[in-house]
């Protein structure tokens, strides 16, 4: 089989605004602005920026510079850079499954996004009442015949867009789609803060409130800080690492994570800026979760003048923010077929099309026709148990991996990867973050997924929670066994 050349981005810019589409996922819209004014405002922006400089940002330059050291998507990446003898490579299974797995719900949830957009724009629930804007988006849960609709939509119009390669599908469409989602924010910004009554719904936001930092207990606020950092960023399954590889060698690493970050938390902070005032100003308390974007701000907008255009502007916003990251992991995907599998990229486009139209239907199932499948416990979903194993599992323990790797001598190495990161112009990278690397930051990370379980369980019969517990300790000395292996010779 001919081997086909890899494509690099085409600009800086690009590499910027398609790294950061990846990242800039729902939670940032339907979870950030809730957590921030419920600990605090400002005194958790200040923690949540601390944590993701010294959590994130690290995860971050770990995954650009394993993908561009290898110039390989994470099916090859660790081949090509262990020593002999070890088995980082192993985890391709895993960083496969998890892209897998968050396709299998993420799409359906961009299908909500783009078929809202209709619903808002339409006036079906314009004059509806709170409970009748509850009743319709149950309604459409409950309808297999519009979620699968919108589901194939999204997963047709995303492989579309790699079809047409990396500059000329990827980097372009998604470059479209960032600056007219900022452009959108912008505008929804202004329109939020000059509605009657938002001055209350800012300070609730963004002035500190020490008050509400001890009703909810400080170490709460910090862990919340710190997970959110985490988890914002979409590191530990390679959708980050595949960028990395369509890198060149004119820039260090350090800069560009920044930029990336820098990009992902202004997003964020401004998404909060379009919410939280406008519900303050209509009474209403803000939420976090579907229930905010599909049941309450819908209710915000039905109260607003011009609420009709408003809603459906959000939604296109909601809906760019989705897509973006849709075709982010798609390309990811795709990269890791031909990588593990020896496949051109028609090939590849044509088998995970059909994968993953297939197996996104389950989720999609899970709300009507297979409702009664409750792994998680009672009232929970198919797509809880996806979400579960891929934001409670395969993130922070691959994340755990990837970290490992840069730093262990048995692994890629502190040295490799410092001369990986350091190359170009810009920012270095610290050499005496070195023992930081090795020791604390997966502290950090092994509490962080630890934790997570726990809060997950721990509401369940002792036992139940006693179990899920030794999974977590079973997964956890699963990586660690994959990052032990070493070559002979070679001590730690």
């Amino acid at each position: 089989m001919k081997e086909e050349k890899r494509e690099k981005f085409a600009s800086r810019l690009g590499f910027i605004l398609v790294s950061a589409g990846c990242a800039v996922g729902l939670g940032n819209v339907w979870k950030f602005p809730y957590i921030c004014g419920m600990n605090g405002g400002a005194f958790f922006i200040l923690i949540y920026l601390c944590c993701l400089i010294v959590l994130g940002l690290p995860i971050l330059i770990c995954e650009f510079s394993v993908g561009r050291g290898s110039g390989m998507s994470i099916g090859r990446a660790f081949h090509k850079l262990e020593p002999e003898g070890t088995r980082w490579h192993r985890y391709r299974w895993f960083g496969f499954a998890g892209n897998y797995l968050l396709m299998m719900f993420y799409t359906m949830v961009a299908g909500w996004m783009i078929y809202y957009v209709y619903v808002m724009g339409s006036g079906v629930i314009r004059h509806a009442p709170v409970k009748g804007i509850d009743e319709y988006f149950k309604h459409m849960q409950r309808s297999p015949g519009t979620m699968i609709f919108w589901t194939l939509v999204v997963v047709a119009l995303c492989i579309g867009i790699c079809c047409l390669g990396l500059q000329k599908g990827v980097e372009k469409i998604t470059k479209v789609m960032m600056l007219a989602l900022m452009a959108l924010m912008v505008v929804m910004a202004v329109n939020s803060l000059v509605l009657k009554g938002s001055g209350k719904g800012l300070a609730f936001y963004l002035i500190p409130d020490w008050s509400r930092v001890q009703e909810r207990g400080l170490g709460n606020v910090i862990f919340d800080a710190m997970t959110h950092s985490f988890f914002t960023l979409s590191v530990g399954i390679g959708a980050m690492e595949i960028f990395g590889s369509y890198l060149g060698k004119e820039r260090k690493l350090t800069g560009e994570a920044v930029s990336v970050l820098v990009l992902d938390t202004v997003i964020a902070l401004v998404a909060g800026i379009i919410i939280i005032p406008a519900c303050i100003s209509f009474g209403i308390a803000p939420d976090a979760g579907p229930s905010l974007l599909f049941i309450t701000l819908p209710n915000v907008f039905n109260q607003m003048a011009g609420g009709r255009i408003w809603g459906m502007l959000f939604f296109v916003f909601m809906s760019f923010a989705a897509l973006s990251t849709v075709i982010a992991v798609f390309e990811n995907i795709i990269s890791i077929s031909m990588d593990l599998f020896g496949w051109e990229r028609k090939k590849a486009l044509g088998v995970n099309l059909a994968g993953i139209a297939a197996l996104s239907m389950p989720a999609v199932l899970g709300f009507n026709l297979w409702s009664g499948v409750q792994l998680l416990g009672q009232g929970s979903t198919i797509m809880d148990v996806e979400d579960f194993l891929v934001s409670y599992n395969i993130l922070p323990l691959g994340s755990l991996l990837f970290v490992l790797f840069c730093v262990k001598k048995n692994g890629w190495g502190f040295d490799a990867f410092l001369q990986e990161t350091n190359t170009g112009i810009g920012s270095s990278f610290p050499r005496g973050l070195k023992y930081y690397m090795l020791y604390v930051l997966p502290a950090i990370i092994l509490v962080i997924y630890f934790k997570g379980y726990y809060d997950m369980f721990k509401n369940r019969e002792p036992l139940v929670c006693g179990i899920w517990m030794a999974v977590a300790v079973l997964f956890a000395g699963l990586v660690l066994y994959l990052a032990a292996g070493r070559k002979k010779g070679i001590r730690q």
